[in-house]
């Protein structure tokens, strides 16, 4: 297990953030959403037994000072960061529960490119160099600036049609309309420390670090989180209608460490500004870095908010949305063109100045732990929880 220290998972600016999540309690055996304040964090079940349900509190932020003021049950965020990952040891989850999780693809024009070349090749990364020249031969080496749906996006398909280059990634790239999907069943997001997973059958695949916004069920956006959206590129490759193959699998979907809630100190105009830094150690000294800029997202997020939600699509519980990545590595990590693919034991951190850090350990999804604790387990939880002779007391826990 990876050790974590909170300095390093915490934002910069952490005193003056308003960080929620979700922690696992071994003395009920189940799931807390919890409130960071002052190194500890805070249990607000009594206020909202889940996160969905605090972000859907009308008076959300009076909700979080009543916690902070009532001297709730709580734990030591060091001492959770480095205890064991078992069903008997407090451990951070994923810091949301019954959201639905959507994610956004091709949202930026240079990962349009990467798209393509995946689709050209039917997932051979061997193919991959060779390709990428000619896409971008046929463009004139940049699609910088292209406004997604303007008569200047509707010119550039002609032209890479014209040149042989047609595509299904064109028409969400640079078309009227943004790709939406759903990236991964409720409940079964992984958090920070956990290990994330590569199935066998993935050859090629690789990190990719996003802003994930966190909606309401009216809508509204309320905060944001790191993402990690595990993409298995040869899968995709073969077939776009493989998609669901590619990105849902046990593990592939990495979340947190912390919501944080827009305040004075963070708004949602900070997030459009956001850096997201990409680092993957692996053994033998091996290290790749990379950066996704968000301000370079080629739709506004009020447009991929509403192609997921509104008066064709509702979602009771809220959502989170991955915003896409502009990131895909492409530098070699073995032999000469063959790019980059994950290895088993390597280390994933995604992090943000404001949003703090990722960190996820890369393991065959064939031997993660199985996913068990769905909708109904966390039914039976809350029902239980609403026995007052198995609900606990106040305690501090260190």
């Amino acid at each position: 297990m990876t050790r974590l220290e909170p300095e390093a998972i915490l934002p910069q600016d952490a005193s003056a953030a308003l960080l929620v999540g979700r922690l696992w309690d071994p003395e009920t055996q189940g799931p807390r959403p919890v409130l960071f304040h002052e190194g500890m964090l805070l249990d607000l079940f009594d206020h909202a037994n889940t996160v969905s349900a605090l972000l859907n509190h009308d008076d959300l932020h009076g909700v979080l000072e009543g916690a902070r003021q009532e001297g709730a049950r709580s734990w030591n965020l060091e001492s959770v960061l480095n205890g064991e990952r078992g069903q008997d040891e407090p451990h951070l989850l994923s810091p949301v529960d019954l959201q639905a999780v959507k994610a956004c693809g091709v949202t930026f024009v240079d990962s349009m490119i990467e798209r393509v070349i995946e689709e050209r090749c039917a997932g051979d990364l061997t193919l991959a160099e060779q390709m990428r020249a000619q896409v971008l031969e046929s463009i004139g080496g940049s699609l910088a600036g292209v406004r997604p749906g303007s008569e200047e996006a509707a010119r550039v398909k002609e032209v890479l049609v014209r040149a042989g280059f047609w595509s299904q990634y064109l028409e969400v790239g640079i078309g009227p309309d943004p790709e939406v999907f759903t990236k991964a069943p409720v409940l079964s997001t992984v958090g920070c420390g956990e290990d994330i997973g590569i199935p066998s059958f993935s050859s090629w695949n690789n990190p990719e670090p996003e802003l994930v916004l966190v909606v309401d069920r009216e809508g509204r956006v309320r905060g944001c989180t790191l993402g990690n959206d595990v993409n298995l590129r040869d899968v995709e490759g073969r077939s776009a209608l493989l998609l669901g193959m590619a990105k849902d699998n046990n593990g592939s979907a990495a979340l947190g460490p912390f919501i944080r809630l827009f305040n004075d100190s963070y708004t949602l105009d900070d997030a459009r500004q956001e850096t997201i830094r990409l680092t993957v150690r692996g053994t033998g000294g091996y290290t790749l870095t990379g950066t996704n800029s968000v301000q370079r997202l080629s739709r506004p997020f009020e447009e991929l908010v509403g192609a997921a939600f509104g008066p064709h699509h509702q979602y009771p519980d809220g959502f989170a949305l991955f915003t896409g990545t502009l990131f895909a590595p492409n530098e070699d990590r073995h032999a000469p063109g063959m790019g980059f693919t994950h290895e088993t034991g390597d280390i994933v951190q995604i992090s943000s100045s404001r949003l703090g850090t990722l960190t996820n350990t890369v393991k065959p999804t064939e031997k993660l732990d199985p996913w068990t604790f769905g909708i109904g387990s966390l039914l039976e939880y809350l029902l239980k929880m609403d026995n007052p002779a198995t609900r606990p007391q106040p305690a501090h826990h260190g």
